[in-house]
């Protein structure tokens, strides 16, 4: 079975977007984003809400077209354009690159998509990671904390009054200073 990872970066302070959706803090240098290639490039499929998409959809299409684009950037537009993704909109009516629009977080449907053959799925955005949180459908955390605090902006984790266990897979430091955090699951209701 198919595991759900909830990969995104964040500030020291719990952040993913300062005020204005700003996220120049973001420290990424080549060597960060060759890791994330590595990682991606065998996953199943990219799981964004609307806004990660549009985000997404705004630069990496064409982000290897660009002269200056370095290897690395170069080669993340070419897997992003082949990667199959969903994202989950309301609003959303028309998505290009290899994209279907779902319009709920349904969690029948989620548990079917994890059945399916493939490589495990990878989870973006704050909105949307809170509904799958909300469902009790992410298996694993991959938290990428960046040195710095925003000090205000969109946090990465809803507030909630239920305690989830976690246990740490994994601990990486990059040498830009941020560090990946990647906990798993340590009590699944449905283990």
């Amino acid at each position: 079975m198919r595991n759900i990872i909830l990969m995104m970066s964040v500030s020291l302070d719990g952040f993913i977007e300062g005020p204005d959706r700003d996220i120049s803090w973001h420290r990424v240098d080549d060597a960060l984003h060759q890791h994330m290639n590595d990682t991606i490039r065998p996953l199943g499929g990219l799981l964004h809400g609307r806004v990660t998409y549009e985000l997404m959809a705004d630069f990496w299409p064409t982000a290897d077209q660009d002269p200056a684009a370095s290897a690395v950037v170069a080669e993340f537009a070419e897997i992003w354009r082949e990667k199959p993704k969903i994202v989950y909109s309301r609003t959303l009516q028309h998505a290009d690159w290899n994209t279907t629009i779902v319009r709920d977080v349904v969690p029948e449907e989620v548990r079917a998509l994890k059945e399916q053959p493939g490589g495990d799925l990878a989870l973006g955005g704050a909105d949307i990671a809170a509904a799958f949180l909300r469902h009790d459908l992410v298996d694993e955390f991959r938290v990428y904390v960046h040195p710095v605090l925003v000090g205000d902006g969109k946090p990465l984790f809803p507030r909630t009054s239920t305690p989830t266990s976690l246990r740490l897979a994994q601990s990486r430091t990059f040498g830009n200073g941020v560090v990946l955090l990647r906990y798993e699951r340590s009590n699944r209701p449905d283990a």
